[in-house]
């Protein structure tokens, strides 16, 4: 039996979400009916996270084991690729050791949530529309205090089964990239609903003039009432997952 992690990219627009559930088509029903006819064995996958319904993947990894030994050639992207819907792609297949876990052994999460002012056809269901573009210092400036917490229950989905609600973030920053504001935050791992939650308060932040430290004061009540909305889901990617080079040592023999 041989360990493989596929790197593959989805639009989320169509699918309720990463993870199987009844009476609702997901990213990880789709990929595991394809390899299931591909390969003609039962072929279970695990995912780097559980990304939610109308989330999308620039950058995501999985990982299955299967009977066949040579998976990691070019012709089985061709043909995975053409059983897969054109909302999925897989770009890259390779084997890895038996123990190799493309959620536990990932070291962070990047995620990006796009911001457009206006009317934009070309950027409908990808990007936030605004009628006016926020305070990007201001959450900037809102954005610097979440590396003073770990506790982040403010912002976790109510009901949600997570063991805890720690988190180590890396990275929170908002840029222009030419007629879009980009937030990309970075962690170790992530809550459901964390970074809508996030975007959210930062938005009531600069829309109700509220000073940067308020987000703060949200974090510390640790209730998720006392964070903002939940922004849409269409508007987020995951764009980056990052492992220990322990997990590509396989690959690098067979190269």
């Amino acid at each position: 039996m041989q360990r493989y992690f596929l790197k593959l990219a989805y639009h989320g627009g169509n699918y309720h979400g990463w993870q199987i559930q009844p009476n609702a088509v997901s990213v990880q029903e789709i990929i595991e009916n394809a390899l299931a006819t591909l390969l003609q064995e039962k072929t279970p996958i695990t995912g780097c996270g559980r990304t939610d319904t109308g989330v999308h993947a620039k950058q995501f990894y999985l990982h299955f084991d299967s009977t066949q030994a040579d998976l990691h050639q070019q012709n089985f992207l061709f043909r995975l690729n053409r059983f897969l819907p054109k909302a999925i792609a897989v770009y890259e297949c390779f084997p890895v050791s038996a123990d190799a876990h493309a959620r536990f052994d990932a070291l962070s999460r990047t995620y990006e949530y796009h911001i457009h002012q206006g009317k934009n056809p070309f950027l409908q269901g990808l990007s936030l529309s605004q009628n006016q573009l926020p305070d990007i210092a201001r959450m900037n400036e809102a954005c610097s205090y979440l590396f003073h917490y770990s506790d982040f229950t403010s912002f976790a989905k109510l009901h949600a089964d997570n063991k805890t609600n720690e988190c180590k973030i890396m990275k929170a920053e908002w840029q222009m990239h030419d007629d879009q504001m980009i937030f990309t935050i970075q962690a170790d791992r992530f809550l459901r609903n964390m970074v809508r939650a996030i975007v959210g308060t930062l938005l009531e932040i600069s829309d109700k003039s509220k000073s940067a430290s308020y987000i703060c004061d949200v974090i510390e009540a640790k209730d998720r009432s006392a964070a903002g909305k939940s922004v849409s889901a269409n508007a987020l990617y995951l764009t980056n997952v990052e492992y220990p080079n322990a997990v590509f040592e396989k690959i690098k023999k067979n190269e």
